[in-house]
């Protein structure tokens, strides 16, 4: 007995034709390519690596959560929650030093805020390009405090 390259159906290994599908056997009497209830082949890795380096832009991390072939993949799920809660976080940070600036300015030292500011968005940012350089290379690189609330929401 041999195996339908095309369905992965049990054939006698004399026959040219499969009689559930009707593709054609090879020479060999056909390989067994897929055993009949077996699963289908894994996804790209190259194809997962990209979409884990494009959800770390927002929108893709939210649409990568609810479509139906990502939303299963815990790779493209860790890099989609890790970029939701970096974003969130980096929302917190901006939103913290701008109500600083403003509380201390009253003081005379907001200027202090606004002289830091640009670093810190220049290091948030640095940080994202890591986070989206790693995803790329298929690493699974967890920010300290972040990257563990992802990993448990995977």
């Amino acid at each position: 007995m041999a195996f339908c390259s095309s369905c992965g159906s049990e054939v006698a290994a004399d026959l040219k034709f499969c009689q559930s599908c009707g593709g054609a056997m090879d020479a060999g009497g056909g390989a067994p390519a897929a055993a009949p209830g077996a699963a289908a082949p894994a996804a790209d890795a190259g194809n997962d690596n990209l979409m884990g380096a494009l959800a770390y832009l927002l929108i893709p991390a939210v649409l990568f959560l609810i479509l139906e072939p990502y939303k299963n993949n815990k790779f493209i799920r860790f890099h989609s929650f890790q970029c939701i809660f970096y974003c969130l976080a980096s929302f917190a940070i901006n939103i913290t030093f701008a109500i600083l600036g403003g509380i201390l300015s009253v003081v005379g030292i907001g200027f202090l805020f606004a002289m830091l500011m640009p670093f810190v968005s220049l290091a948030l940012f640095v940080v994202w390009l890591i986070l989206v350089f790693k995803a790329f290379q298929g690493e699974e690189y967890r920010l300290p405090v972040i990257g563990d609330l992802a990993a448990k929401q995977v």
